[in-house]
């Protein structure tokens, strides 16, 4: 079954907690993983969190959100099979999902209107990997 895991730092803190309320009125499920205030953090150790909970299982998917995305991207890159993408808008979002196969989705809040934010999380969740020609490249990685 396919589980969504989603967190933030501080600086991602409301920008997730909007898309935590997006996920419920589309009545999608999703675990957060913290932080749960918008007392200030270290993104990598969230990124972390949701990296470890994705690759435990390849059906499972993570959002990530910091002040550019940047940070969580690349910590949560560190894991193996783990492809996250920044995204910035709906063409990144779904060519990420369609040629990449990304995993987790990372989020600018402080680059992103609350709206490009949300339209991005709902391309993710609802674009399936193309698979063909790019599934060699993925092995690659």
């Amino acid at each position: 079954m396919k589980k969504i895991f989603l967190s933030s730092d501080h600086a991602g803190y409301k920008l997730k907690e909007l898309i935590k309320l997006h996920l419920d009125k589309k009545k999608i499920n999703y675990t957060d993983l913290g932080p749960f205030n918008g007392d200030s953090v270290d993104y990598p150790d969230y990124a972390h969190k949701v990296a470890r909970k994705v690759k435990a299982n390849n059906n499972h998917t993570g959002i990530l959100v910091c002040g550019s995305g940047m940070g969580m991207n690349i910590a949560a890159n560190r894991h193996k099979n783990i492809r996250a993408a920044q995204c910035f808008n709906l063409k990144s979002t779904k060519l990420s999902r369609l040629h990449n196969d990304a995993n987790i989705i990372t989020l600018g809040s402080r680059l992103l209107t609350k709206k490009n934010a949300l339209n991005c999380v709902s391309v993710f969740l609802n674009t399936k990997f193309e698979g063909g020609r790019h599934t060699k490249r993925i092995k690659k990685i």
